[in-house]
């Protein structure tokens, strides 16, 4: 989904205008805001010590459970306004490479730590490995993907994997592997000291993963995440186009042998639905491991279509679920749904947080699932059970003609939503009189009753919209206060149905420009937008991003804060603190800190842990949508984002990896 209307925020020129002849508070009581969400109040301590948790970053999300926690304490609450630039790598991913490519690409790894080498891979699926002092590079391998293969989900590499072979010596090449998945739905396993291909798997290092049916265009089917590592298993699933056509490729799970890349088993998560027409249901986002129940944990996606399921009747089991999977066998352990019968696009975005929450002196095991719609999802770890109370609610109904919804939906007992799912009318967002009319009236146009309000051919209300809420940069998590940070997105978009005519039919691809879709064999189309204003100002009320802290003990929203301004996107550099979308998530540090980049200004903030107060902001050269990282290295803290930008939210490009730290 696009956020290409964001960018004309140029019209802010106006607003800046207001700001400069009557003055920021003014403005902000005339239009009925405030610049500071912070709710009082500190995350309650529960222990001293985070029990060994992130004293490294060896997985894409600080571990196998995505803690996307750093035991390294040097940088805190108290210096790190110090922190400074210590080195950039420039990994020149898009030299030479056409106006076309690069407006389809973004970087979005994150690095890491591994054989004394920080290794990442590039948006075009080369994967570097440099010094984690000076950023100088080490080694790199490029899989030459094609970029002619127009990907659904741009070019983009969230990260890489990395696994240790305890049978061999540490001298015997390809003993430390780094797997990495590629644009063309390729799994390549590289010697993790040299970046040499490991002969012994697949192919000359490569397992090309094979859809169950043929492609419309090369770039349907690709990996963006990075694959799971469990025992000697590598397992990975898929991110597949969406809409385009209800007989699908299907969304199997696949896992293969580390050493071989021989099949050991599969997933097809709409297994548990037999009677389902079509496919999909895929694992796109990252895939969590609890190694010691030797569970593999996938965030499963919708069927196709998104937005119609008359050709798949029921919850469509598995589908928009948490489901643990026997790491030996792939059969489900347990499972949990957060949507039933899909029709809105509610994916499952962000991996699963594989967290210990204390209660009463006590530890648990739980899983905790971020969502698309602003929900927060908390489950026992052992059985798929709520963990927080979650109850049945009935939800709206008045479908079009063959649709077949759920009468109820899954909500949150303990957590409320982190953002917003209604906008009244009457609230609309603008700048200006002629603005705000035009604004309201879109709002009254469409059929908006929640976050469960059905497609419509009127035209219904997604608020949040299908990027979020939350998104693949899933969240962190604070062992000492039982902390869950997560950052979202606070956009309404329009969704319509259309009747499907010949030349809709006839449609071999979803175009990204106008967000049409043919969805061919449904008896519908689908197009949908982002709501802005006709000064290209979202119609839904600031704050547009916001980052929150909530406890996963009570289940209480203990800080939520605005999160970016319109620094880069305003004209003169006005910096607005009106929040902005975000892609990328947060990490937290046992120095007391949350880091985040992801905003579309081009910073990387630091932010208390215990109050959500913003400490500190250092520049980046591109946009920061990414996830960082940090390690210790030479008894120097490190804190490293990949800046490089995302054509989709129109933030400026770039081939960077940025690392912080104290002045020496």
């Amino acid at each position: 989904m696009k956020f290409t209307a964001f960018r004309v925020l140029c019209a802010l020129s106006l607003l800046f205008l207001a700001v400069s002849i009557l003055g920021g508070s003014l403005v902000w009581s005339i239009l009925g805001l405030s610049d500071d969400l912070t709710i009082e109040g500190n995350a309650r301590m529960v222990r001293a010590t985070a029990g060994g948790l992130g004293d490294g970053w060896s997985a894409y999300g600080g571990d196998k459970g995505g803690n996307r926690y750093s035991a390294a304490r040097q940088i805190d609450t108290d210096n790190v306004d110090q922190l400074a630039i210590a080195w950039t790598h420039h990994s020149g991913a898009l030299d030479g490479k056409s106006a076309e490519d690069r407006s389809k690409s973004a970087l979005q790894t994150t690095p890491i730590l591994v054989e004394d080498s920080l290794i990442f891979c590039t948006q075009f699926n080369v994967v570097i490995a440099v010094d984690p002092g000076t950023g100088v590079e080490k080694w790199r391998y490029d899989p030459e993907v094609p970029t002619a293969s127009d990907p659904s989900n741009q070019y983009t590499c969230r990260g890489v994997s990395y696994w240790k072979d305890e049978d061999t010596g540490p001298d015997v090449q390809c003993s430390t592997r780094v797997f990495t998945g590629t644009v063309d739905a390729r799994l390549i396993a590289l010697d993790a000291k040299t970046g040499i291909p490991c002969e012994a798997f697949g192919k000359a290092g490569t397992k090309r993963i094979l859809p169950s049916m043929s492609l419309r265009w090369p770039g349907e089917f690709q990996i963006t995440s990075a694959p799971a590592i469990v025992g000697d298993t590598v397992v990975t699933g898929t991110s597949i186009g969406d809409n385009l056509r209800t007989d699908a490729p299907k969304g199997t799970v696949f896992a293969f042998d580390a050493r071989t890349g021989e099949t050991e088993w599969t997933f097809d998560p709409l297994s548990g639905s037999p009677d389902i027409r079509g496919g999909h249901s895929n694992v796109w986002s990252t895939i969590a491991v609890d190694e010691e129940r030797q569970l593999v944990i996938v965030p499963t996606s919708s069927p196709s279509p998104d937005y119609y399921g008359g050709n798949r009747p029921g919850d469509n089991l598995y589908a928009n679920s948490v489901v643990a999977l026997n790491a030996a066998t792939g059969t489900v352990a347990w499972h949990f749904q957060t949507v039933h019968h899909d029709v809105w696009d509610y994916d499952l975005p962000a991996q699963p947080g594989l967290y210990q929450v204390w209660r009463d002196g006590k530890a648990h095991d739980v899983v905790a699932q971020v969502t698309k719609m602003g929900l927060l999802f908390v489950l026992d770890r052992e059985t798929g059970k709520p963990f927080l109370p979650i109850e049945e609610r009935a939800v709206p109904q008045g479908a079009e003609k063959g649709e077949m919804l759920s009468p109820t939906q899954p909500f949150p007992v303990k957590t409320p939503a982190i953002v917003p799912d209604r906008a009244d009318p009457a609230n609309a967002f603008g700048i200006t009189l002629w603005d705000k009319l035009a604004c309201k009236g879109q709002l009254e146009s469409l059929r908006a009753e929640g976050l469960f309000t059905p497609p419509t051919i009127q035209g219904s209300l997604s608020l949040p919209f299908t990027g979020g809420g939350a998104n693949w940069g899933s969240a962190a998590f604070d062992p000492k206060r039982n902390l869950l940070v997560i950052n979202m997105n606070n956009i309404g978009q329009y969704m319509r149905l259309q009747p499907n005519t010949k030349e809709s039919a006839n449609a071999n691809k979803i175009s990204d420009d106008d967000e049409f879709a043919p969805m061919e064999g449904a008896p519908y189309g689908m197009s949908r937008a982002m709501l802005f204003s006709p000064l290209g100002l979202p119609c839904t009320p600031p704050p547009w991003g916001v980052l929150a802290g909530i406890d996963l003990d009570s289940g209480e929203i203990v800080w939520r804060q605005t999160l970016g301004t319109t620094e880069d996107v305003a004209p003169g550099g006005l910096a607005l603190k009106l929040g902005t979308p975000a892609l990328g998530g947060p990490i937290v540090t046992a120095g007391g800190l949350v880091f985040i980049g992801a905003t579309g200004d081009d910073y990387l903030r630091a932010f208390e842990a215990a109050t959500g107060k913003e400490l500190w902001k250092g520049r980046l050269p591109a946009g920061g949508q990414a996830t960082p990282m940090s390690y210790v290295w030479k008894g120097r803290q490190f804190v490293v984002i990949a800046a490089g930008g995302a054509s989709n939210l129109g933030s400026k490009l770039g081939d960077n990896i940025v690392a912080f730290a104290l002045p020496q």
